[in-house]
């Protein structure tokens, strides 16, 4: 029996198997380093960076971070918006062995308290925008170092910023002055093994606090090889001279740490930088480039973009050279929209856990509406039962997705007991619902978990709830994801208010956004009598979601 049978669909140039090169995932830049010295690496709203240039830079504070006592195996948390001074951070602590923590810049006190603390990160690096919450962290957590930029820092014409102007607290390191202060661009000696850990990627959680997902630098080179040679025979026809990545996918989320800041420094392309998605301003820096090559994206971007009233008089489908979407499933009225405007468009799955990749649709060959499509080279997946969770179920049979491959992350930072319940023998359980069909693509069904996506931000209702429960008016509560035509799915609680006691939707929903990042705030409330109840007394979530998908369709 054919073991990948779904490998007779590859694209001409997709092979069914890689010999990975035995590299660590910082010594890919190498490549773009020697062959486009000159070229830009960045471009940052209009300031650029040759790659020789963010070379230097990149061992200049590989060395400064060395100095201030950064060592193999320290967690360094980057906890910055996408930025140059993000792409220095990554691989100047990749070069001394040390591990990226990457986290998301919008997480509140709370949230970064107990991220830090899970992982001992001894290295912050942060910016200007959110040191209020960095100071009352530091008041609660103990960092060794603390280093601080401003994000204009890297835009010509809006000068530098200096310690006093950001008012740094004593012992804190300022970023451009450390790099100023330091002038050597030799190569660390450090042992290291492609098995070794380079990046921990945090995941959400159906209870407490979300899990690190250990990737190394082997499950990192083999992610960005992989998505590589995937998209070749599109982005493989612009010359690199010519080569660009829209990198508006947060570098700290792992789709875009690989998708876009891996794929860039591996195929010579220039990052087109934007530190946040803000319609107006995409659409502008869109307007300056003749081409895009590779533009990875969540479906929520790709909507907005396609749907401006200036999408037509841009001619997109000549600009854009390949489409990505992932983080979530793509409405087939936008797919169509996509490819009549003439742009080539792809779809796929992947998880942190898999470091960001794992099941797609081929971009020449056979691609099916609704289908995630099939797996990446070295890739084995399996359809297991979803009682005992190791029968494997006829194909066409609804069953949970396990998967083997060299994306398959070590296991969860400090946390043996979920990494035990997730990857048995290799394989790893991703407690995702799918049906194989006939032609050996997937198609996810449902998921085991109540995880709700919402624009691309994995949301987990267990950590809303627990938020809804802390209001001292709610007696009752639970969140579901609902439809919605922007962000695929949306937030919605469900609020039981105690007796003899009045709160309003707004008051919940700002209660919410004190506690959580603003992705995972409710966005709509509804009061209700009760909520749906098991006989033991648990809610009911799933009859609360068929209510909301019911309505939906009705509409």
């Amino acid at each position: 029996m054919d073991s990948r049978p779904w490998q007779r669909h590859y694209d001409w140039n997709v092979p069914e198997t890689i010999r990975y090169p035995r590299i660590m995932a910082h010594e890919l830049l190498g490549i773009s380093v020697n062959a486009f010295p000159d070229k830009p690496s960045t471009s940052f709203f209009g300031t650029e960076l040759t790659f020789w240039e963010l070379r230097n830079q990149i061992m200049r504070m590989t060395r400064a971070f060395g100095e201030a006592g950064i060592r193999k195996g320290d967690r360094v948390g980057v906890h910055l918006p996408n930025c140059p001074q993000y792409i220095i951070s990554y691989y100047a602590a990749l070069h001394l062995g040390a591990i990226v923590v990457n986290l998301n810049p919008m997480y509140t006190v709370d949230e970064l308290k107990g991220l830090i603390s899970n992982t001992t990160v001894s290295t912050l690096v942060t910016f200007d925008m959110v040191l209020p919450n960095i100071r009352a962290l530091c008041q609660d957590v103990e960092i060794e170092r603390v280093i601080v930029t401003r994000v204009t820092d890297y835009i010509d014409g809006f000068g530098q910023s200096t310690p006093e102007e950001l008012e740094l607290e004593e012992g804190w390191y300022h970023f451009s002055k450390m790099l100023e202060a330091s002038t050597s661009t030799t190569i660390p000696r450090i042992e290291m093994s492609v098995n070794d850990p380079a990046l921990i990627q945090f995941t959400g959680g159906t209870t407490g606090l979300p899990k690190g997902a250990v990737l190394t630098h082997a499950n990192l080179v083999a992610a960005t090889m992989q998505c590589s040679l995937w998209g070749s025979a599109t982005t493989g026809l612009i010359p690199p001279e010519s080569r660009n990545v829209m990198a508006v996918l947060p570098y700290f989320h792992v789709y875009g740490t690989i998708v876009v800041l891996g794929w860039g420094m591996y195929n010579g392309a220039t990052q087109i930088i934007a530190p946040r998605f803000e319609l107006d301003e995409i659409m502008g820096i869109l307007e300056g480039f003749n081409q895009i090559t590779f533009f990875p994206a969540v479906p929520t971007m790709i909507n907005a973009i396609i749907s401006h009233p200036r999408a037509a008089e841009l001619e997109l489908g000549k600009k854009l050279g390949l489409f990505n979407s992932g983080g979530g499933p793509m409405p087939m009225e936008l797919i169509e929209q996509a490819r009549d405007m003439g742009i080539n468009y792809g779809e796929g799955w992947g998880m942190s856990e898999t470091t960001s990749l794992g099941i797609a649709n081929p971009l020449m060959g056979m691609s099916k509406a609704g289908s995630i499509g099939i797996p990446f080279p070295d890739t084995d997946v399996r359809l297991v039962d979803l009682e005992n969770g190791t029968a494997d179920v006829p194909k066409g049979e609804p069953g949970e997705l396990i998967i083997k491959s060299p994306l398959i992350m070590q296991g969860y930072w400090n946390n043996p007991e979920e990494t035990a319940g997730q990857l048995k023998d290799g394989w790893l359980h991703t407690g995702d619902v799918v049906v194989q069909d006939e032609d050996d693509y997937f198609a996810i069904v449902d998921r085991k978990k109540d995880m709700i996506i919402a624009g691309g931000y994995n949301v987990y209702p267990r950590e809303v709830d627990e938020v809804l429960f802390e209001h001292p008016k709610v007696a009752d509560a639970v969140s579901v994801g609902v439809p919605d035509d922007y962000r695929g799915e949306t937030v919605k609680a469900f609020v039981v208010v105690k007796p003899g006691e009045e709160v309003t939707q707004e008051e919940i929903i700002a209660f919410c956004r004190e506690k959580l990042a603003a992705y995972k705030a409710p966005k709509i409330v509804e009061f209700r009598e009760e909520l749906p109840k098991s006989a033991v007394g648990k809610i009911l979530r799933k009859v609360l979601r068929q209510e909301e998908l019911d309505r939906a369709t009705k509409q």
